[in-house]
């Protein structure tokens, strides 16, 4: 089955939330595929960084984030649905005031 990306450009003029969003996402993948997950994930603008790991149960490590927590959780969502992606774990990051 092949699934393609599409429409990561999530934001638009109306914003439900004006507060910015970020998350940390740790991915694991199937074996041999890190390198082309991680050129699919560079591909969408609001990934700001994704690396290749070693010493966890996961593969690669990516941070995102979004105009508002809205469109974090569509990004996020749609990242899940990345062929060769077998599970993701999400480490939203918080900002204090």
């Amino acid at each position: 089955m092949t699934r393609t990306m599409t429409n990561f450009n999530t934001c638009d003029s109306k914003s439900t939330n004006d507060s910015m969003a970020a998350a940390y996402v740790l991915i694991s993948s199937e074996i041999g595929y890190e390198n082309i997950i991680i050129d699919e994930l560079m591909a969408i603008p609001q990934v700001e960084e994704a690396s290749k790991v070693y010493g966890s149960n996961y593969d690669i490590l990516a941070k995102i984030s979004a105009d508002s927590p809205e469109k974090l959780r569509r990004i996020l969502s749609s990242i899940r649905r990345v062929e060769k992606i077998k599970s993701t774990q999400t480490m939203l990051i918080v900002e204090d005031a």
